[in-house]
């Protein structure tokens, strides 16, 4: 270069680096707006930070959240564990109990006895609480096992996502909602036990948060995990004796309804009143078409 000629200007639109005022830079800080060099900079959720404000933003979760997080860590129970451990809990007394066969459960009569969904006991005997103890109660092993299993899957996914006490709700809720389903719509004279209504319910509403969330690549996959689940469920509960499917459908149904209305997204000042207000709609449904129910089959026994 000829002495005699000027060296170009800097490039404009740098700025030097807070920290390395040596180093020109145009990009800044997310969180505070300083200028940061390659040096200093931290990727973040949208472009970069510098390390002091990522320092506080640290010191400001373990003060705040990060505590909130660890406390629960330490003393939460897992819901899922507790459903688990009370189900195979039942089923050993039910076997005791009732007896019968260990592969295909007891007898019909003695799931009766125990607690079974019985049509007619409900509306003529009055004995709505049918209405929630099939849901702890299994016919044979090969029932137990395989809806612990799909219990242990969706109870996770949904106690992670929602939390723990909502999950106990949405199990609880929809299988309620599924018993009412078969109640209304199954066949009078058949008994009927089982999870899998509740654990329906918990696929809804996995399925309900994750449509949500479709734009995401994981959020879309487990979408279409739990989608497959549920219609071979559905397609084999048609085809296969013996499973009550308008449980299946109820409960799927009333979960989709209750991860909707239970969806952690939501805003934090009214998500509380949202769920419970929304809850307790749900239940009212199930309460009223279980009536509905009882006063057509009380006509037809003439009563």
């Amino acid at each position: 270069m000829d002495p005699s000629t000027p060296a170009p200007d800097a490039p404009t639109g740098l700025e030097p680096c807070y920290r390395h005022p040596s180093e020109q830079t145009g990009v800044h800080c997310t969180r505070c707006g300083r200028p940061i060099c390659p040096n200093c900079m931290i990727p973040a959720p949208v472009g970069f930070q510098c390390p002091e404000c990522v320092q506080t933003a640290r010191e400001e979760f373990r003060a705040g959240p990060g505590k909130a997080v660890r406390a629960t860590a330490t003393w939460s129970v897992s819901v899922t564990k507790v459903l688990l451990g009370l189900i195979i809990g039942v089923f050993v007394i039910e076997t005791v109990v009732a007896g019968g066969n260990l592969m295909t459960g007891p007898s019909g009569q003695n799931l009766l006895d125990v607690g079974a969904l019985y049509p007619p006991s409900i509306a003529l005997d009055g004995e709505y609480w049918r209405l929630l103890t099939p849901m702890f109660l299994h016919a044979g092993l090969i029932h137990i096992a395989f809806n612990s299993y799909v219990l242990w899957i969706f109870g996770q996914q949904v106690e992670r996502t929602f939390g723990s006490a909502r999950m106990l709700a949405i199990f609880l809720v929809t299988g309620f909602l599924a018993s009412v389903a078969s109640y209304l719509f199954g066949p009078i004279n058949v008994v009927g036990v089982g999870a899998s209504g509740a654990i329906f319910g918990l696929a809804g509403a996995f399925i309900a948060y994750t449509y949500r969330r479709r734009s995401s690549f994981s959020s879309n996959a487990q979408l279409q995990q739990a989608l497959i689940f549920v219609l071979l469920n559905v397609v084999l509960g048609f085809v296969i004796e013996g499973i009550d499917w308008r449980a299946h459908l109820g409960g799927l149904v009333a979960g989709v309804a209750a991860g909707w209305i239970a969806d952690p997204a939501r805003p934090r000042q009214s998500r509380a009143l949202v769920t419970a207000l929304g809850f307790a709609a749900l239940i009212a449904i199930g309460v009223i078409a279980a009536m509905v129910r009882t006063e057509q089959l009380r006509q037809l026994a003439g009563v």
